[in-house]
């Protein structure tokens, strides 16, 4: 009884691949989280700071929280069934354990440590702790217990860096998350029980290819938000309305080559797939990147939407050059995923982004931010011709 009890938690042939309205609710805590990522490192590169990489490294912790958060309940409403009270409670309790996360983002490495990390534990601990409580007698109650091994294991240098300050702070962080990842690489190994990688878990796939779409589309939201703030709180004079066109059209270009041909096929690669959920887990690691590529390009909006006639300083050459090659990087390797192959402009792109970095440090942001969209809307346009006049290509997952 305890086992059939478990057993209806699981998806069933029956159910629907389609997002729920509450993962969608649940996604709206990210757009505003996301933001708060992306200021830290905007006010990080606008005031003179001499640990500057120590900051962004602060940041990039930060985020790899926000997105083990994020990916692992992508998983669990991917395997189980999302319209159970049960695991509408997890989807609940991970919204307010982000929520939390994100009010303390921007002084998560000062006073507000100590409610980001228990935050972080609660969600990672208490959610897997949860789902071995509710899966009973089931045998993949011993999927969740190896889960919530790792997570208690990792929550020791999250709560101990949240009592020190400054670099203490940051490498017990940064420790936390290499054995979060970790767990997550490997399959989460306890002595006795083993291994169980997310490459071997029984997902419905459609649904999670959906949410790793519509991720990809809550880091535009990111990027729309930290453009329209940045544009409605300065002045509106010619170079900042240009720097926020070209930003806006930066961010329809980033879309329309992330959903051309790879993007809009995702969800029917991972259902021909072989192994879908090897095919999904590598898909997790490239969206991981994309979305860094997406958040990094946003941080360079800002920076030339308020500083339009200022010359770029290297820094802000880094992201704003940097953020779209990123981007290309991961988006060459979703192709290679879907098709088994890659575009030769994508590899173009990320050499012609990176030979401008020397270049655009010597002219104001708009500029650095316009040679960036020329190099995206000429990938856009090399995709066209590549199209025109061709039937569409089918997907041939190479995993």
């Amino acid at each position: 009884m305890a086992d059939e009890r478990g057993a209806a938690l699981l998806r069933g042939g029956l159910s629907s691949p389609r997002t729920t309205f509450l993962e969608l609710f649940f996604d709206l805590v990210f757009v505003f989280a996301l933001t708060r990522v992306s200021q830290r490192i905007i006010d990080d590169l606008s005031v003179v700071r001499q640990d500057l990489l120590a900051e962004i490294t602060q940041t990039l912790v930060i985020f790899l929280a926000f997105w083990a958060v994020w990916t692992f309940t992508a998983w669990v409403t991917s395997r189980y069934e999302p319209e159970r009270p049960e695991i509408q409670f997890v989807v609940v309790y991970s919204m307010l354990g982000s929520m939390v996360m994100a009010v303390a983002t921007p002084r998560a490495f000062d006073s507000r440590g100590l409610a980001f990390a228990l935050a972080f534990v609660a969600v990672q601990v208490g959610r897997p702790l949860f789902l071995t409580l509710a899966l009973r007698g089931h045998p993949r109650r011993l999927v969740t217990m190896r889960v919530v091994a790792w997570a208690v294991m990792s929550a020791v240098p999250w709560v101990l860096g949240a009592v020190f300050t400054g670099s203490w702070r940051l490498a017990c962080w940064s420790l936390a998350v290499l054995v979060d990842y970790a767990g997550l690489m490997f399959g989460w190994p306890v002595p006795r029980l083993g291994a169980t990688r997310t490459s071997t878990w029984g997902v419905l796939g459609e649904h999670l290819a959906e949410r790793y779409q519509q991720f990809f589309l809550i880091a535009l939201g990111e990027n729309i938000l930290i453009i329209g703030l940045s544009f409605s709180g300065y002045s509106f004079s010619g170079a900042s309305s240009g720097a926020f066109l070209l930003s806006f059209v930066t961010t329809v270009l980033l879309w329309r080559i992330y959903f051309h041909r790879a993007g809009h096929l995702l969800t029917e690669a991972i259902r021909v797939a072989d192994r879908p959920g090897r095919l999904g887990e590598s898909v997790s690691w490239t969206h991981l990147v994309i979305v860094a590529g997406v958040l990094a390009t946003a941080v360079g909006y800002e920076l030339a939407i308020v500083h339009p006639y200022q010359r770029t300083e290297p820094s802000w050459a880094v992201f704003m050059m940097g953020g779209p090659a990123i981007f290309l990087v991961a988006r060459a390797r979703f192709e290679y995923e879907i098709f088994g192959r890659v575009s030769r402009s994508r590899v173009v792109g990320v050499l012609a982004l990176a030979a401008l970095v020397p270049v655009v440090t010597r002219t104001a942001t708009v500029l650095a931010l316009a040679a960036a969209a020329a190099v995206l809307a000429a990938i856009t346009v090399a995709d066209y011709r590549r199209a025109l006049g061709h039937a569409p290509e089918r997907p041939r997952p190479a995993l």
